[in-house]
């Protein structure tokens, strides 16, 4: 594939990418100020317990108290953390469920084939499509040059492209399952889903 096919084609990936990063991060923003909001008030009614309770018993007994609700308090932020994320990313493949549905995305599939064909030059390969996909299967079948087979994938949930070429030994996934759980791998490192 040529350098500036390349670079355009991995520019547009990277800004569609940025875009439904952004997108999906307001929504957290949004999400994360009301739970943290209720979970703040939370806090603050249970450390006034706590302190009244600590006034009423022994330093030892109060101690194994704290160490237990530290605990819990870390369990319950830990599964409401993992609901957040959840709910978050349900949110995504709604949204991309959506998506499929428009000439948007058929565009793109086009678009992604056409890459994927670019890539595989004239090498025969393998192009994986959503069940829902298939029947697209002829169009985007005539992006490749060498030998194609077309064959549905179960794994592939939302929708995309996934080319194998076993000469070359490449993978080429445009999927935008393996997009969303890019975002998802990245979201975990780098949302700061704190109440503290």
């Amino acid at each position: 594939m040529p350098k500036n096919k390349t670079d355009n084609f991995l520019k547009a990936i990277k800004k569609y990418a940025n875009a439904q990063k952004h997108a999906m991060e307001g929504e957290v923003r949004q999400m994360k100020t009301e739970r943290l909001k209720e979970a703040e008030a939370k806090a603050k009614r249970d450390s006034e317990k706590l302190k009244k309770e600590k006034l009423n018993e022994s330093h030892n007994r109060n101690t194994a108290m704290l160490a237990s609700k530290t605990q819990e308090g870390q369990r319950k932020l830990f599964l409401e953390r993992s609901r957040m994320t959840e709910e978050v990313f349900k949110l995504a493949v709604e949204k991309l469920t959506e998506y499929i549905k428009t000439d948007a995305y058929s565009e793109k599939l086009r678009t992604s084939a056409k890459a994927v064909a670019e890539v595989f030059e004239d090498n025969d390969c393998v192009l994986y499509l959503s069940e829902r996909d298939m029947g697209a299967a002829d169009e985007l079948k005539a992006f490749f040059k060498g030998n194609t087979e077309v064959k549905a994938d179960k794994a592939i949930k939302i929708g995309g492209v996934k080319g194998y070429c076993a000469s070359l030994g490449i993978i080429a996934d445009e999927t935008l399952d393996s997009k969303l759980e890019e975002q998802r791998e990245w979201f975990v490192e780098n949302a700061t889903l704190s109440v503290l």
